[in-house]
């Protein structure tokens, strides 16, 4: 089965290696942000001949090609998500690093008045929000 990175790649013409398939076939199940060393476990687990340089390759050729796109979520490690249609935002646990995307149509619009109220033409931008998660008040008796 063809998964959806790779369909893309077909789509957009490139040459399909069976490694670069089995990269894509990582990022396309990839429920979290993989870092490069996370996709090379994971593309181990399929083909175990992988190499880490391969797998770098492959990314660089997929963001390249708008297929998927960089992360930097300030912990030094690049991460990898697919490219969508679909705008949205990232709130970054620091102390578990779990990545939670979030889509909220306020911001969207305050991004826009923003621009407008300072003379631009909003041509991109990007929000990651840090945090901590909270305790749970205490309930009163």
């Amino acid at each position: 089965m063809t998964s959806h990175i790779e369909q893309l790649c077909i789509e957009k013409g490139l040459k399909m290696t069976d490694q670069r398939r089995v990269v894509a076939r990582v990022l396309s199940e990839a429920t979290d942000h993989p870092d490069v060393e996370q996709v090379h476990i994971r593309a181990m687990q399929i083909d175990p001949n992988i190499s880490i340089a391969t797998v770098y390759r492959s990314l660089r050729l997929l963001e390249e090609a708008s297929i998927i796109e960089r992360l930097d979520f300030g912990d030094g490690r690049a991460r990898f998500e697919e490219a969508c249609e679909r705008h949205h935002h990232h709130l970054i646990d620091i102390q578990t690093g779990e990545v939670i995307e979030f889509m909220n149509d306020e911001i969207e619009e305050l991004k826009k008045k923003i621009a407008h109220d300072l003379n631009y033409r909003l041509i991109g931008h990007r929000l990651e929000l840090y945090g901590i998660k909270r305790r749970p008040e205490p309930e009163e008796s």
